[in-house]
C-alpha cells in the first residue's frame, strides 16, 4: 500500500510539472524555437510536436492515476474486510469466555 500511495505523489509531481511546461509553452508564440534535451544533447523541436507530446505525457500520467488509485482503494477496502474480520473473532472469543 505504501509503495502505491508513493507512486501517486511521484506521479502528481510530475503531472504538475508537465502541465507547468505545457503552460509555458502556451505563451511562446508558434514561432518560437523549443529545444528537447536528450541525454546531453538539445535537439531543436516544432512547438506543436513539443505540446503535443507533453499533452501525451498528461494523459499518460492522469491514466496512470486513476488505476494507481483504483488499486489502493481496492487495498483500503480488503484491509477493512479484514479489520473486521478479526473484530468479529476476537468478541466470539470473548463470548466464549
Amino acid at each position: 500500500l505504501q509503495s502505491h500511495i508513493s507512486t501517486l505523489s511521484t506521479l502528481s509531481s510530475q503531472q504538475t510539472e508537465n502541465s507547468s511546461v505545457l503552460s509555458t509553452l502556451s505563451t511562446h508564440p508558434s514561432t518560437s524555437s523549443v529545444y528537447k534535451k536528450i541525454g546531453p544533447v538539445l535537439l531543436k523541436q516544432e512547438k506543436s510536436e513539443a505540446e503535443t507530446a507533453v499533452q501525451g505525457r498528461l494523459d499518460f500520467i492522469a491514466n496512470e492515476m486513476k488505476r494507481v488509485e483504483g488499486v489502493v482503494a481496492e487495498m483500503q477496502r480488503v484491509s477493512e474486510g479484514k479489520k473486521m474480520e478479526v473484530y468479529q473473532l476476537q468478541m466470539k472469543m470473548q463470548e466464549g469466555k
